[in-house]
Protein backbone atom coordinates (compact mmCIF):
# COMPACT_ATOMS: atom_id res chain seq x y z
CA UNK A 1 0.00 0.00 0.00
CA UNK A 2 1.32 3.43 -0.93
CA UNK A 3 2.22 5.83 1.88
CA UNK A 4 -0.26 8.43 0.64
CA UNK A 5 -2.98 5.78 0.71
CA UNK A 6 -2.05 4.86 4.28
CA UNK A 7 -2.37 8.47 5.44
CA UNK A 8 -5.82 8.93 3.90
CA UNK A 9 -6.92 5.57 5.29
CA UNK A 10 -5.63 6.30 8.78
CA UNK A 11 -7.61 9.54 8.93
CA UNK A 12 -10.67 7.81 7.47
CA UNK A 13 -10.47 5.22 10.25
CA UNK A 14 -10.21 7.98 12.88
CA UNK A 15 -13.29 9.68 11.41
CA UNK A 16 -15.10 6.34 11.35
CA UNK A 17 -14.36 5.85 15.06
CA UNK A 18 -16.05 9.20 15.79
CA UNK A 19 -18.97 8.25 13.55
CA UNK A 20 -19.40 4.96 15.40
CA UNK A 21 -19.70 6.91 18.64
CA UNK A 22 -22.54 8.89 17.00
CA UNK A 23 -20.67 12.10 17.78
CA UNK A 24 -20.93 11.30 21.51
CA UNK A 25 -24.55 12.38 21.41
CA UNK A 26 -23.85 15.35 19.15
CA UNK A 27 -25.57 13.61 16.28
CA UNK A 28 -24.81 16.25 13.67
CA UNK A 29 -21.10 15.68 14.36
CA UNK A 30 -21.65 11.96 13.91
CA UNK A 31 -23.33 12.62 10.57
CA UNK A 32 -20.42 14.76 9.41
CA UNK A 33 -17.93 12.14 10.63
CA UNK A 34 -19.77 9.52 8.55
CA UNK A 35 -19.34 11.65 5.45
CA UNK A 36 -15.70 12.36 6.21
CA UNK A 37 -14.84 8.72 6.86
CA UNK A 38 -16.29 7.66 3.53
CA UNK A 39 -14.81 10.59 1.61
CA UNK A 40 -11.32 9.89 2.92
CA UNK A 41 -11.71 6.14 2.54
CA UNK A 42 -12.76 6.52 -1.08
CA UNK A 43 -9.88 8.91 -1.70
CA UNK A 44 -7.51 6.29 -0.26
CA UNK A 45 -9.07 3.69 -2.57
CA UNK A 46 -8.79 6.08 -5.51
CA UNK A 47 -5.06 6.61 -4.85
CA UNK A 48 -4.45 2.89 -4.53
CA UNK A 49 -6.52 1.82 -7.53
CA UNK A 50 -5.85 4.66 -9.97
CA UNK A 51 -2.29 5.44 -8.86
CA UNK A 52 -3.05 9.16 -8.89
CA UNK A 53 -4.43 11.76 -6.55
CA UNK A 54 -8.22 11.84 -6.24
CA UNK A 55 -10.29 14.75 -7.51
CA UNK A 56 -10.56 17.67 -5.09
CA UNK A 57 -14.22 17.14 -4.34
CA UNK A 58 -16.47 16.35 -1.40
CA UNK A 59 -19.03 14.74 -3.71
CA UNK A 60 -19.23 11.12 -2.63
CA UNK A 61 -21.35 10.17 -5.64
CA UNK A 62 -18.65 11.42 -8.00
CA UNK A 63 -15.93 9.55 -6.10
CA UNK A 64 -17.97 6.34 -5.94
CA UNK A 65 -18.70 6.47 -9.67
CA UNK A 66 -15.01 7.04 -10.43
CA UNK A 67 -14.27 3.89 -8.43
CA UNK A 68 -16.96 1.87 -10.21
CA UNK A 69 -19.27 1.42 -7.23
CA UNK A 70 -22.24 -0.90 -7.70
CA UNK A 71 -25.76 0.52 -7.50
CA UNK A 72 -26.34 -0.70 -3.92
CA UNK A 73 -23.30 1.29 -2.77
CA UNK A 74 -24.35 4.31 -4.83
CA UNK A 75 -27.73 4.25 -3.12
CA UNK A 76 -26.09 4.51 0.32
CA UNK A 77 -23.66 7.13 -0.99
CA UNK A 78 -26.57 9.27 -2.20
CA UNK A 79 -28.04 9.13 1.30
CA UNK A 80 -24.78 10.25 2.89
CA UNK A 81 -23.62 12.78 0.30
CA UNK A 82 -25.60 15.84 1.55
CA UNK A 83 -24.14 15.53 5.06
CA UNK A 84 -21.00 17.40 4.04
CA UNK A 85 -22.99 20.63 4.15
CA UNK A 86 -26.31 19.84 5.84
CA UNK A 87 -24.69 18.64 9.07
CA UNK A 88 -22.74 21.90 9.40
CA UNK A 89 -24.49 24.89 7.88
CA UNK A 90 -27.86 26.38 8.89
CA UNK A 91 -28.59 27.51 5.34
CA UNK A 92 -27.99 24.00 3.99
CA UNK A 93 -29.94 22.36 6.84
CA UNK A 94 -32.85 24.77 6.61
CA UNK A 95 -32.35 25.20 10.35
CA UNK A 96 -29.73 24.73 13.05
CA UNK A 97 -27.86 21.49 12.30
CA UNK A 98 -27.48 20.70 16.01
CA UNK A 99 -31.29 20.62 16.22
CA UNK A 100 -31.91 18.68 13.00
CA UNK A 101 -30.41 15.33 14.07
CA UNK A 102 -31.45 12.68 16.55
CA UNK A 103 -30.16 9.23 17.40
CA UNK A 104 -32.42 7.51 14.86
CA UNK A 105 -31.16 9.64 11.98
CA UNK A 106 -27.54 9.29 13.11
CA UNK A 107 -27.90 5.49 13.26
CA UNK A 108 -29.45 5.38 9.80
CA UNK A 109 -26.48 7.32 8.41
CA UNK A 110 -24.03 5.13 10.32
CA UNK A 111 -25.62 1.96 8.92
CA UNK A 112 -25.17 3.31 5.39
CA UNK A 113 -21.61 4.31 6.26
CA UNK A 114 -20.80 0.80 7.48
CA UNK A 115 -22.09 -0.73 4.24
CA UNK A 116 -20.09 1.72 2.13
CA UNK A 117 -17.03 1.14 4.32
CA UNK A 118 -17.20 -2.61 3.60
CA UNK A 119 -17.12 -1.86 -0.11
CA UNK A 120 -14.27 0.67 0.27
CA UNK A 121 -12.16 -1.87 2.14
CA UNK A 122 -12.87 -4.43 -0.56
CA UNK A 123 -11.59 -1.96 -3.15
CA UNK A 124 -8.47 -1.36 -1.08
CA UNK A 125 -7.78 -5.08 -0.79
CA UNK A 126 -8.33 -5.65 -4.51
CA UNK A 127 -11.57 -7.61 -4.01
CA UNK A 128 -13.97 -4.85 -5.05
Amino acid sequence: MREETRRWLKQAEADLAVARELGHGHYYIGAFACHQAIEKGMKAAFIERKRSMPPKTHNLVELARELGAPEAVLSDVRLLNPEYAVSRYPDAANGVPAEMYDERKARLLLEATERIWQWVTSVLTGKG
